[in-house]
Order: structure tokens, then sequence, then C-alpha cells
């Protein structure tokens, strides 16, 4: 906390009291609607809201990050959980405390040990595919309530006031969300950021009144009931039985959270100007889920709408997340009887329209145009979390991800270069016209030179050459190439030994400093190479063309 409290300004407390009200406006309906998402009573998402923002704020390094319940982490527990205990049983609320103490500890020791670079082994197809898929799962999840079906899909079963109330909702919202801001535009400033945001507030607040005012409770309008008043007490008792089956949930649960919140949390900072700290983010979410076990909540996380909205309504510091997490403590320790008549149908209405958000077809479209691989990894993690679930369907997209990588890297572009006219620059034949030399080959590899690549990039060169029979020199330009390993400089002595016999030559330019220490310590830069080192490719083409014209 120290690294932002010492340098506090009292200028900045307007903003971030401001801020910190709003959001906790967004966050009461917020958390209790994805508690109910991952089957936990209602006030379970406002006791996630409390401690995790004050231990993210100690450890965090965003300055406008909201920590707190999501929609997707909130399906993943349901998931999890499900399978080991009846919802709603005592068994039911452990378990969602171990699976948030367990993930906490997950990105709590990723952190220790400076983890956070593995972000950078998810793609961004894999993260919509998943997201995506958890958007549909969610919002088919919340059909039922949203239409007043107290149980099964029959008409018979219709609650009508329900649905009424769940239909109503669901437009109010949806016009909010998509014809509300472009009316606001004109107004600029953050009225037109943050008001179709706390669409929810008002919908819910509306919902709320018309079931009180028209006892709609009582015409069989299933509302939230009673939320327990006070602060939640601290710690409980974790099932012994249960560690190992929550251990993989746990994992794939606290990636999820960390690159969610990575996510939103680069993003705002890239607007102020900030830099985040992975390991530091780790450390924060780590801390957020610790808390949230032991104060009755459930797997938290950053959360990119409330972010954003904590933002624009002109947070400074994270002591904006502290009034959040005020106000709700306070909102739990007055008379909140107006809580219990909130009704199901129109939470289902605002988790519906948050989540159909989610789907993302924009990455969709842009993949299936640039690169049909990730176009392929996106669909298929979607489809697992549709038809597998949501833990095997993220696993099937990281895997397909590394796939795709190690496919990739093993198939490096290998170019057949020349020089453009009068000038002394190289670029690919199949692109421009260039001048070549006859009996002269340059090849340019674009990768680096490892274990995985090398035989594809031997047999790609020797069958240039064997469809060349007339070619003396073939030069094999490394600007790109950053790396040789073992494997790798074996391979190129062996290349070489064969272009002897072939009485051809071998001749290497462009070599990068680190490459060309790895080169000077093997034998292929001694005696052995049958050709030479150039500093630059231009270098070697003048001088195999005056040898040529000699």
């Amino acid at each position: 906390m120290m690294h932002w409290l010492k340098r506090y300004r009292k200028e900045l407390l307007a903003g971030d009291a401001s801020a910190g009200a709003i959001v906790a406006l967004m966050l009461i309906p917020q958390g209790m609607a994805y508690a109910l998402v991952a089957g936990l009573p209602p006030v379970t998402g406002l006791y996630a809201s409390l401690l995790p923002a004050v231990a993210y704020a100690v450890f965090g390094s965003s300055m406008v990050q909201s920590v707190g319940p999501m929609a997707i982490t909130s399906l993943m527990i349901g998931t999890a959980i499900g399978v080991l205990a009846p919802a709603g049983s005592a068994l039911y609320g452990v378990l969602s405390q171990q699976l948030a103490l367990m993930a906490g500890l997950v990105l709590f020791v990723c952190g220790v040990l400076r983890l956070g670079f593995l972000s950078n082994f998810f793609s961004r197809p894999v993260m919509s595919g998943f997201t995506s898929g958890a958007a549909v799962v969610i919002a088919v999840g919340q059909l039922q309530p949203l239409l007043g079906l107290s149980h099964g899909w029959s008409l018979a079963a219709t609650q009508v006031p329900g649905a009424a109330v769940g239909l109503v909702s669901l437009v109010l919202l949806v016009l909010a969300r998509y014809a509300l801001p472009p009316l606001l535009k004109a107004k600029g400033g953050w009225v037109a950021d943050i008001l179709p945001k706390l669409a929810p507030i008002f919908v819910i607040v509306g919902a709320t009144l018309a079931v009180a005012v028209l006892g709609l409770d009582a015409a069989g309008v299933q509302t939230v009931g009673q939320i327990p008043a006070g602060l939640p007490s601290l710690g409980f008792s974790p099932s012994p039985e249960h560690w190992r089956s929550l251990l993989l949930p746990a994992l794939v649960i606290g990636f999820m959270v960390f690159l969610a919140s990575q996510s939103a949390a680069q993003t705002l900072a890239q607007k102020r100007g900030e830099r985040i700290d992975t390991n530091r983010e780790l450390l924060g979410l780590g801390a957020a889920n610790l808390a949230s076990a032991v104060s009755g909540g459930f797997v938290v996380t950053g959360s990119i709408s409330r972010s954003a909205v904590n933002y624009a309504a002109g947070a400074n510091t994270p002591l904006a997340t502290l009034f959040t997490a005020g106000l709700i403590a306070i909102a739990l320790c007055v008379p909140n009887a107006w809580l219990s008549l909130i009704p199901l149908p129109a939470m289902a209405a605002t988790i519906v329209v948050a989540v159909i958000g989610m789907i993302d077809v924009t990455t969709l479209s842009e993949s299936w145009c640039h690169d049909r691989s990730d176009a392929a990894t996106l669909i298929a993690t979607t489809a697992g979390v549709l038809l597998l679930g949501v833990e095997e369907g993220v696993l099937m997209g990281v895997v397909l991800s590394f796939a795709t990588l190690i496919w990739r890297s093993s198939h490096p572009h290998i170019a057949i270069v020349g020089r453009l006219p009068g000038t002394e620059h190289f670029r690919n034949e199949a692109r421009y016209t260039v001048e070549t030399l006859p009996h002269v080959l340059m090849l340019r590899i674009d990768s680096d030179l490892v274990f995985n690549n090398t035989d594809g990039v031997v047999d790609r060169i020797e069958r240039e050459l064997l469809a060349r029979p007339d070619v003396r020199d073939l030069v094999l330009v490394l600007s790109a190439v950053n790396m040789v390993d073992t494997t790798a400089l074996l391979a190129l002595n062996e290349l070489n030994k064969n272009m002897r016999q072939q009485k051809r030559r071998l001749h290497l330019c462009e070599i990068k400093g680190p490459v060309m220490d790895r080169l000077k310590v093997s034998r292929l830069l001694g005696k052995d190479l049958t050709g030479q080192v150039f500093l630059s490719a231009v270098q070697a083409y003048q001088h195999l063309a005056v040898e040529g014209a000699a």
C-alpha cells in the first residue's frame, strides 16, 4: 500500500470518494447476481466485495482495478463444486471458500516466484473462445429464472408475473446498453461512460419497488430472500477430503483470475500512462482471494467493466476501492429488508445482458481473416466449453494454442532473396523483382535455429540445392536468427560436410553477436567452413559477383 499512500494528496480524495460510491452502487446488485451464478447465497457476493478489496489495495499494482465477483469465475466455481456437494448445502459454501483459499495460494505463490511471465503463454483466441463459451453457458443457465420458470422448461410452470418482470428488465437493460450511449455522447464527460453501466442498479431498484408496491412476491415472483445483517465472521473449517478434488479447478480458476485481471489492469494502465507489475498483480490477487476465503466470500477477480467505471468516475488510487468496500459494509450493517425483495428475474436479466457482451465476435472475424489456425483454436475452445465443460474447454484451448505455437516454430519461414536493383537491400524474390547471381543461392532464415525446426530447415535447404544443380555457393542470411542451439550447430556442420563432398561452398552473413558467440566455439567457423563469413548480404553478393566474373 505504501507505494501509493505515501504520495497521496488531498486533491485526490474527491475523485476517489465519488468513484467508490458509484462502484458500490454497481457492485451491490452485481455481486449478489454473480453469487447466484456460483450457486451461493446472494449475501456472499457482498462479503466477497469487502476484505478482498482491502487486500488488493495493499498488495496490488493497479491504481484503479476493482476486485470482486465476476461472472465467468462464478460459473467455474459452480461447475467445480457442483459435482462435490449440492448447491445450498453447508458443504457447498465451505468448498467455495476452500476453492478461493487454494486459488489464492496458487496466485500468491506464483507472485512470490515471479511467474507473471506465464500470462504470455495464453493466446488471445484461447481467452476469447473461453469467455464466449462461458458467456453462452451462463446466459442459458439464467433463462429459467428470467422467464419465471419454477421448475423445468414446461410453459405450465411459467409464473407470468415473474416472466413479465424478467422480460421488462431485459428490454430496459438492452436499451440502456445499446441505445442510451449514443444519446448521451452529446453530453460528453463521464455521464456518457458511466450512466449506461449503472442501468442495472436502476432496473433492480425499479423492479424491487414493483415487487414491494404491487405485492408481486405473493403472486409468485421469486425474490432473493432474507439477507443476513452484519459483517461476515472470519475463518472457516476446510474439508480435508476435498483438497485433491479442488486442486485442478483451483489451478485453472487461479490462472483465469490472473489473465482476466491482468487484461483489465493493462488496459486501464495504458490510458493512465502507468505500468503494471505482473508479479505484484499475482500477489494482490492472491491476497484478495485469501481474504475472501476467510471472510465468507468466494473467488474474486479484477473486472474490466467495474474497473472502467471506477476509472471513468474519477478514481485516482486504490482508496476508491476502500470507499467501495466501506459503503458495502455499511449497507450490510444497516436494516436491509429491501434487499430481500429484489426479484430473481430482474437479477437474471442483469446477468444475461452482462455476459452477452462478452461473446467476442470481433476476435473471431479478425482471426478468420488473418490466421485460420487462431480462428480454429478460438472455435475449438468455445466448443469445448459448451460441449465438455468449462475446465475441459480451457485446457483444450491451451493445448491447441501450444500445439499451434510448436507447429509454427518448427516450420519457419525461409525466403530466397536477391538484391533490389540499384540498392544494397535484399528482399524475397517471390515478392519483389530482384537481381540474383548465377551459381549463387541466397536463403534468409526468418527464425531461430533450434532443435524442433532444424530438420525442417536443413530439408528445405537440401531441396532447394537439389532443384538447382548449377549452384556452387549457398549463402545463409542469418539476420533474423537470434539463437542457435547444439542441435542446429551439429546440423550446420553436417550440411557443410555434405556441401564439401558436392564441391559446393557454404557462406554465412549478417550474424548477430550472440549467434556468432555460439558459432565461434563450434568447428563450423574454423578451418572446416567451406565458404566465408560476411558482415552483410551485400558484401557476400559483391564478393561472389567478382569471383563469378573472374
